[in-house]
């Protein structure tokens, strides 16, 4: 499951079954005909009993009494061309979101358990090949028209058709969705083993068919869309802000999923040029929040007049997220990193001890999985489950993975790192390379050479470092940075040699799996398979974690999977974080806890006598 803050085994029966009126008046149909009658409830889990009831009146840690009022200013980075954020062309504004309703929604204290919002009620089939939706009767389009449907199923269909990769690839198990009735979608499923299917397809963002009638949904553009969800967007300067104003007759406001949320009447999201320039507008009051990913910033950046004043807060938060993977990505699509040993090369020369203590203030962890931070990581040696899944592929499989435990490359932090040097330049020369007159070459005299493309001066700091050590191995590395626009479009073109990717994951990965490793979608631009990596083994636990029947089961191939990645050399792990930094002009009341797997800042709010005790300058207040 992808994780949404841009999300699988066992769906649970939530609740007893309740009918909306007109499927009280007949049964509703079987979705397979000779199996028991459906379960009929409120919410998917994918591990286990929902928490909370069908008549929970909000979420857990929402304050439901919040006050409305107030704006609320964020930064952005770049620019933007386009209100379509589906599909490959242009650049999407940030906060498009806002604008449109889901089926469900999650909820952020529980893991992989979602909850009817645009439905009512959910049906599934016994025999797992399907779901149905129930929507309510009260959703409304901003212009009043009533969300159908024949919504649902146009926007599946057009998102499948001419969206981003992504989506094919999240959806490939369905077989047909069709509208019976105005407010009733059913979705067929071509198997009955993807067992997050019948869940994710709530999170499926709901678009008016009606307004897209006459326009082009393949082409970006910047005529302000319409919506059904908490905010609309009122006023915007094409590449330099966005601006989005509650709407105040908004037809979910008190619902169970939206109770307490979307307090602030305006949120504005003002683009800048880098995180250096967005930091010193924040400093000068301009922008009222920021999260901060930069350790050296969090560490020496904020000890300025209005930190030490009270007037700025600054937490960090603790959270449960899983932080999946961040690192250098190769790409094999070029033929100089098509050799593993090379690749391992790579990875020994990259000195993460040094980093973290001159660079992050001791502030990071390694990352050593691609599921870090959860119980899917890989560790130690195969478990007896995950045996029964490799075993399968032993001959495929490098047989260290079978008897050696897999350990990230360590130094001592003296920024000399000369033993892992020594491995790296041993491996190089069974690869077919050597040093000669201090550059490394092949055997046709090529040099090794190859550029870091980045989309932010922030990582120069840890590309150059990392150039400067592969430097003593004679390789000629280079660091090209560019606006967050051009990256894009060479991201979704394969057209770099190396580069900084995050790739997300949850406590239930699955579908989302496909487009992230397989090798239909190395070939496929625009999908998220930055590396291009195409092994049929990868391919056939990819389809195995997908397929997996309980939890236990999950845990043991995703382990498998994530070995066999690590295996493979395809990125150079960086580091992670288990707490959001985050800091504030002080003007906002907050609930008294945080959910466990976000930072739920759309549950915060203005208060009026903190933002009156604020300087009318906050500038001055530097």
């Amino acid at each position: 499951m992808r994780r949404r803050h841009l999300l699988a085994s066992g769906l649970a029966l939530a609740s007893g079954p309740f009918m909306p009126r007109a499927w009280a008046q007949a049964p509703p149909p079987n979705l397979a005909d000779g199996n028991p009658p459906p379960r009929l409830t409120h919410a998917l889990s994918l591990l286990g009993e929902p928490a909370l009831p069908a008549d929970f009146a909000h979420w857990p840690w929402v304050n439901p009494d919040a006050p409305k009022g107030g704006q609320m200013a964020l930064t952005a980075i770049g620019s933007f061309d386009s209100f379509n954020g589906y599909i490959l062309r242009g650049t999407p504004a940030v906060g498009l979101t806002m604008l449109y309703d889901t089926l469900t929604l999650p909820s952020s204290e529980e893991a992989s358990t979602e909850y009817g919002h645009l439905a009512k009620l959910i049906e599934v089939p016994r025999d797992g090949r399907g779901v149905a939706y129930a929507l309510r009767e009260e959703a409304r389009w901003h212009d009043g028209k009533p969300v159908t449907a024949e919504d649902v199923v146009w926007t599946f269909n057009t998102l499948r058709q001419h969206g981003r990769p992504f989506y094919r690839a999240y959806w490939a198990d369905v077989a047909e969705v069709v509208a019976e009735g105005p407010r009733r979608v059913v979705y067929r499923f071509s198997t009955n083993e993807n067992r997050e299917l019948s869940q994710i397809l709530g999170q499926m963002p709901v678009l008016p068919r009606h307004w897209w009638e006459g326009r082009d949904f393949a082409q970006p553009g910047l005529e302000v869309p319409l919506g059904s969800g908490p905010y609309r967007i009122e006023s915007f300067e094409p590449g330099r802000s966005v601006t989005y104003r509650r709407v105040a007759d908004y037809w979910g406001r008190n619902l169970p999923t939206r109770k307490g949320t979307n307090n602030v009447d305006v949120t504005r999201y003002e683009y800048f040029r880098d995180t250096t320039v967005a930091l010193e507008a924040f400093k000068a009051g301009q922008i009222d929040l920021r999260t901060e990913n930069v350790a050296k910033d969090w560490a020496t950046a904020y000890d300025f007049p209005a930190v030490r004043r009270g007037l700025v807060k600054r937490e960090e938060i603790p959270h449960e997220l899983p932080t999946g993977m961040q690192g250098f990505a190769m790409n094999l699509r070029r033929p100089l990193f098509q050799d593993k040993r090379v690749r391992e090369a790579l990875g020994l020369m990259f000195d993460f001890e040094w980093m973290n203590a001159n660079l992050f203030y001791g502030s990071y962890t390694r990352t050593t999985s691609y599921f870090s931070n959860s119980e899917l990581a890989a560790k130690g040696l195969p478990s007896e489950g995950e045996l029964m899944v490799l075993s399968a592929f032993r001959g495929k499989l490098p047989e260290a993975l079978f008897t050696t435990e897999f350990r990230v490359p360590m130094s001592d932090g003296s920024n000399n790192n000369r033993e892992n040097a020594r491995k790296a330049l041993g491996l190089l020369r069974e690869a077919g390379w050597e040093v000669k007159e201090r550059r490394l070459v092949n055997g046709q005299g090529q040099p090794f050479s190859f550029e870091i493309l980045l989309n932010g001066p922030t990582f120069e700091r840890i590309a150059l470092p990392y150039i400067q050590a592969l430097q003593r191995l004679g390789i000629e590395a280079r660091v090209r940075t560019i606006d967050p626009a051009q990256y894009q479009v060479r991201m979704d073109d394969f057209d770099y040699d190396m580069t900084t990717v995050v790739i997300g994951e949850s406590l239930s990965p699955g579908n989302e799996q496909r487009d992230y490793w397989t090798s239909a979608k190395a070939r496929e631009k625009g999908s998220l398979n930055y590396m291009g990596i195409a092994d049929p083994v990868v391919d056939a636990l990819v389809e195995l974690v997908i397929a997996a029947p309980d939890r236990q089961a999950l845990i043991d191939r995703t382990r498998a999977l994530d070995r066999v990645l690590l295996w493979g050399h395809y990125i150079i792990p960086h580091w992670h974080s288990r707490t959001f930094r985050v800091a504030w002009w002080d003007k906002f009341g907050r609930p008294e806890h945080n959910p466990r797997y976000g930072l739920a800042i759309d549950s915060w709010w203005v208060d009026k006598g903190r933002e009156r005790a604020l300087p009318a300058d906050r500038g001055a207040a530097q």
